[in-house]
């Protein structure tokens, strides 16, 4: 899969990408909400592993906004987030976020999870 991985803290941002990427997919990361949604439209990700909260915009926000818009609104989200009080599952599947991983997660099923979720969604 072509997976990409939005999040601000550069650890989490190498550690997801490093482990997807470990188990064969091709990803792309990125740690700010600037430019992303021009390259989701031209890098085209078969899934986006999404922050809930970033530094510089709201990660529930943008899951809303990729929904909206009939150009993403069929790829799978994948909401990660380390405040599941702020930010309660509920919320996220309303906001169109497919499933939700929290932080800390554990590395050995992190992939695992990632995987479960977009394969459910499309019911392969």
């Amino acid at each position: 899969m072509k997976i990409l991985v939005i999040d601000d803290h550069p650890t989490d941002l190498k550690l997801i990408s490093d482990l997807l990427r470990m188990s064969g997919h091709v990803v792309c990361g990125r740690s700010s909400t600037v430019g992303v949604l021009d390259s989701i439209v031209t890098g085209r990700p078969d899934v986006i592993v999404l922050d809930m909260r970033l530094s510089d915009g709201d990660g529930l926000a943008l899951a809303r906004r990729l929904k909206a818009d009939p150009d993403t609104a069929g790829i799978p989200i994948v909401a990660v987030t380390a405040y599941p009080d702020t930010y309660p599952r509920s919320e996220l599947l309303c906001a169109g976020c497919d499933g939700c991983i929290l932080k800390p997660f554990d590395t050995r099923q992190l992939t695992k999870q990632v995987e479960e979720i977009v394969l459910g969604r499309t019911g392969s």
